[in-house]
């Protein structure tokens, strides 16, 4: 099963090669700066929760849904990668697809992120522990397990999942279970 799970990682993304400026279109500079925008939203956001290697060799980048059957799945996995390999990090990106209660959760886990990113992985597993989808009164049992008390999410949240939502139109992500790494 974990090398199904394992197929399921996707190169998304390759690593931004180095190119002379001198013999650079305007268009070739313009893709170049758009591609730099892109690798470091994925790659180094500090809005995206993270876990594992604060140097990885390796960085799987996670677009997953709190509604999704399939991230709830494989979600488990990340942690035992990341525990089996101290070298591999794991980034968050949230792709709330599924319902509003996909924004709301995902809303309440980046702002999580944010001000306590401690408390984050068992807020995550919480919610990705729950079967079926989430709504209101979920959430709101989840982090009552979780030991978190998220009130209000912040703006940041909402920009996050935006420019998340963004970058998966861009690279013509389809919704469907799918990592990138580098």
């Amino acid at each position: 099963m974990m090398k199904k799970l394992m197929i399921t990682l996707l190169l998304l993304f390759t690593s931004v090669q180095a190119m002379a400026a001198d013999a650079l279109t305007p268009e070739q500079a313009q893709e170049q700066r758009a591609q730099k925008i892109v690798f470091d939203f994925l790659f180094n956001d500090p809005n995206s929760p993270r876990i594992g290697a604060t140097k990885p060799q390796l960085t799987l980048v996670v677009f997953t849904d709190y509604n999704c059957p399939y991230c709830k799945k494989f979600d488990p996995y990340l942690e035992k990668i990341v525990e089996k390999h101290p070298e591999v990090a794991v980034v968050y990106k949230f792709l709330p697809y599924r319902a509003e209660s996909s924004v709301t959760a995902a809303r309440d886990a980046l702002t999580l992120w944010r001000s306590h990113p401690g408390q984050f992985m068992k807020f995550n597993d919480t919610l990705m522990a729950k079967k079926g989808y989430h709504d209101d009164a979920s959430i709101q049992e989840a982090q009552k397990r979780a030991g978190v008390n998220i009130t209000t999410p912040d703006d940041e949240s909402l920009v996050t999942i935006k420019r998340s939502l963004l970058i998966a139109e861009k690279t013509r992500y389809s919704g469907h279970a799918r990592n990138a790494h580098r």
